[in-house]
């Protein structure tokens, strides 16, 4: 009986004692882990047709060969059911190819971004820290807490260059506190997330308080807007910075948390002045005018230097979505998503808007961000899009837009094999009309480095679907909040799901046959279903009800 079912049985054990009768009114069904493995053994044969072999990642600490990863799975993973049986599917691929980017090392878990390659020879695997926010929002969902925590903890070592690319990496470890209910991790890190942040300050920040960058470390190369005060590592900081004062208010050091709330708040209102174009409606790298003579790599710019916008719409400028709080009349940026002018794309968004004279610009480096979609990209603007929608007011974009987002995305992550088949896929950068990855072909053409790009870890899935598509958005509070931004799919369970020190099962049954708990939304906590709606929409409890609301 594999660790999953015992932990299940052991909740359902804990459990009062009910009538017989009522029994199936207050207990919620657990779906089988059997019922997935199929998707695994698909996955494995692929992968023989499409590289030659299955890798299952690295030796691990003590030597050993890893671990299948099926039997991974059925020990970590909240399961996940649905009517979209491409979306389901999706959902077990992703697990898959994440799994092979876990590395146990002596001194606790590291989440990889590329698996080996030629030029990985200094024991990091691969681990960079660009894409380590998304390692953290996917690890905090696994039933293994130090996952997330000891991945979290390795950023945060100064041994570790944290700052190789921008990141919100403080963020990051509070969203691993809102889904787990711990603090100590965040409170433990304090001192360190200061200390990274005052190095941001010493190196990037300008006099007039903004964060300056080159495009190349954000990890978006070959941009059309290029380098100056970028959407990008300006709302990392914002966020940063009042991550570190929430922290810090939870280590009782009011000091500290004034003192970065109104850093953030300075930032803050930095970029809704400067970095919002009013003329394009958006927000947009601002660089030093051509002829001013500032080279990018200047860390202070003169006063008297003369400033402009880079002129084009890029989807970084989502980012204050996600990590600030926009003025309510700067949502207008979010009708450019699906413009045809704008980022619409057949497979996804497309990292620049088409009505640039420069969108899809000639290029002998694989990697660029003129216009190709990114997975990166695509879960930024997934994240953004959710944290828009969860805002009060009326917005110019509702679920359906965000589920036609992410269907495409889902449509994207597939790659042809020489017989033709399509089998699941995720690598660098693809052709949004096309679906062809680009780096891939580009490597191929050189013979290159063929398989850098293989299960390429630079994006997220999960948490794109738990927070967005199911709608669990993670508090610090006991309160839980549903509100999912799916309407088509007849039914949906997600299952043994983490959260607080508890298991959640979250479920919609449009006719009530799928999982025989009756028509409609619920939640269940540790197998006790405690809320519940007939229709789909925002479900609101606590994690200490103790029957059912409707």
């Amino acid at each position: 009986m594999s660790c999953h079912r015992v932990l299940l049985i052991c909740c359902f054990l804990l459990l009062p004692l009910v009538p017989s009768s009522t029994w199936a009114e207050t207990s919620a069904m657990v779906l089988q882990p059997a019922d997935y493995r199929h998707y695994v053994e698909q996955f494995e044969a692929d992968e023989r047709a499409a590289t030659g072999k299955v890798y299952d990642g690295e030796p691990q600490a003590d030597g050993l060969t890893p671990e299948p990863a099926w039997a991974w799975m059925e020990r970590e993973l909240p399961w996940f059911d649905s009517s979209d049986k491409a979306v389901e599917e999706m959902y077990y691929f992703r697990w898959y190819a994440w799994k092979k980017h876990l590395v146990k090392t002596p001194h606790g878990y590291v989440i990889t971004e590329w698996l080996p390659k030629p030029e990985v020879k200094d024991g990091s695997y691969g681990a960079l820290p660009d894409a380590a926010p998304f390692h953290l929002d996917e690890a905090r969902w696994l039933h293994t807490r130090a996952i997330a925590e000891d991945d979290a903890r390795f950023w945060f070592q100064p041994e570790n260059d944290v700052r190789k690319y921008s990141d919100a990496m403080a963020t990051a470890v509070r969203s691993v506190m809102l889904a787990n209910g711990d603090n100590a991790l965040a409170t433990s890190l304090l001192p360190e997330m200061k200390r990274v942040y005052g190095d941001w300050e010493r190196t990037q920040q300008d006099s007039n308080g903004l964060f300056w960058s080159i495009d190349t470390r954000d990890a978006m190369e070959k941009s059309i807007s290029g380098d100056g005060y970028r959407p990008t590592l300006n709302s990392y900081m914002e966020s940063d910075a009042r991550t570190i004062a929430a922290t810090a208010r939870l280590a009782h050091d009011e000091t500290t948390a004034r003192e970065y709330e109104a850093k953030a708040d300075k930032l803050h209102q930095l970029i809704e002045t400067v970095l919002w174009n009013p003329k394009d409606e958006f927000y947009e790298v601002v660089s030093p005018a051509k002829d001013s003579g500032i080279r990018a790599q200047k860390k202070f710019v003169d006063s008297g230097t003369t400033m402009q916008f880079s002129g084009v719409r890029e989807l970084i400028g989502y980012l204050p979505w996600e990590y600030s709080e926009p003025a309510q009349d700067h949502d207008v940026a979010w009708r450019q998503l699906f413009a045809p002018q704008g980022f619409d794309g057949h497979y996804g968004a497309t990292t620049a808007e088409r009505r640039s004279p420069r969108f899809r610009f000639a290029s002998s480096d694989q990697c660029t961000w003129n216009g190709p979609a990114w997975p990166f990209a695509m879960t930024q603007t997934l994240q953004a899009l959710a944290s828009y929608l969860d805002g009060a007011g009326k917005h110019v974009l509702d679920g359906a837009d965000y589920m036609r987002l992410f269907d495409r995305y889902v449509l994207a992550q597939h790659i042809k094999l020489k017989d033709g088949r399509m089998i699941d896929w995720i690598d660098e950068d693809y052709d949004a009309d096309t679906d062809e990855w680009i780096a891939k072909r580009m490597l191929i053409e050189k013979n290159k480095q063929v398989g850098r790009g293989n299960y390429y870890n630079h994006s997220g899935f999960a948490d794109p679907l738990i927070t967005g598509v199911i709608g669990l958005r993670p508090r610090a509070d006991d309160r839980i909040v549903v509100q999912p931004l799916v309407r088509a799919w007849s039914y949906f369970a997600i299952d043994a799901l983490p959260y607080h020190g508890h298991l959640l099962t979250i479920a919609w049954d449009a006719t009530g046959k799928r999982y025989r708990h009756g028509k409609g939304l619920w939640l269940a906590v540790d197998g006790r279903i405690i809320a519940r709606r007939t229709t789909l929409g925002t479900l609101e409890t606590r994690l200490n009800a103790t029957k059912e609301k409707r």
